[in-house]
């Protein structure tokens, strides 16, 4: 009988302890041990504000003790812009979130940017910033892809020319446009080998094959040969029409591995 009594005193003793803290989380205090203040780090310049606050509005409704900040933490992360997200609270009545924005880099296809940190994330929602150069290939490849990128920007840097946008294709072959619009743009076909080489050789000769084409644009360029380029110019008031008959530089071109 004495071993019954300590049992049943021992349940009634959890369930005093153990009742309160399942309400707390259950919600029920919520007015009592309200969050009354949101901050939000300064600095923010792409995610929007008021969207923010309205996303976690509905999670901090919850009270201190039942607010679930995994939810909230999750709800903002997937806010346009939101690179990486953090939700605190603080006693007594404080929820704080911190947020790191995306930096953009590159646009990454037809419906993707890349960050300057090399993370990938959707366009939508996002006011794309102009100006940005082009990118595509492989996601895997995102390396590799801004490593030559920002290499070709040091190799045309001396001839005054962009990199615009750099693709690597699936069957693993480069390809760039040069160019400062539209109305300059240089289609560059590099191939599948020696990408830098080829590129690097080409880099020195352009200054000198420009000024030999004045008031011409070079329309597109063919890096796939072992000894030489096949250049197309165009008028500079017609720079979308290739010409019918492509240059050569330097000896005959022979057809190269692409």
């Amino acid at each position: 009988m004495n071993a019954l009594l300590r049992i049943v005193a021992w349940v009634l003793a959890v369930a005093l302890v153990a009742l309160p803290v399942v309400a707390v989380l259950n919600g029920f205090g919520a007015e009592r041990w309200p969050l009354r203040t949101l901050r939000i780090n300064d600095g923010l310049q792409r995610v929007d504000v008021a969207k923010l606050r309205a996303t976690v509005l509905p999670h901090a409704q919850r009270g201190f003790f039942a607010v679930r900040l995994e939810d909230a933490q999750a709800a903002v992360a997937k806010l346009p812009w939101v690179e990486r997200a953090e939700v605190r609270k603080r006693w007594p009545d404080i929820l704080e979130v911190r947020v790191v924005e995306h930096r953009p880099f590159a646009r990454w296809g037809e419906d993707r940017l890349l960050s300057e940190r090399g993370r990938l994330f959707p366009i939508a929602g996002v006011s794309v910033p102009r100006n940005l150069p082009r990118f595509d290939g492989p996601e895997a490849r995102v390396d590799e892809v801004v490593a030559l990128y920002n290499e070709a920007r040091v190799m045309f840097a001396s001839s005054g020319n962009d990199v615009r946008a750099l693709e690597l294709d699936r069957r693993g072959s480069w390809s760039l446009t040069l160019g400062h619009s539209a109305a300059d743009a240089t289609d560059v076909v590099v191939g599948r080998s020696d990408a830098r080489p080829r590129l690097a050789r080409f880099a020195r000769m352009l200054p000198q094959l420009q000024s030999q084409q004045a008031g011409r644009v070079l329309a597109r360029a063919d890096l796939r040969y072992t000894n030489g380029f096949a250049l197309s110019w165009a008028d500079a008031a017609q720079t979308t029409d290739e010409s019918s008959s492509p240059r050569t530089a330097g000896r005959s071109p022979q057809e190269g591995n692409t």
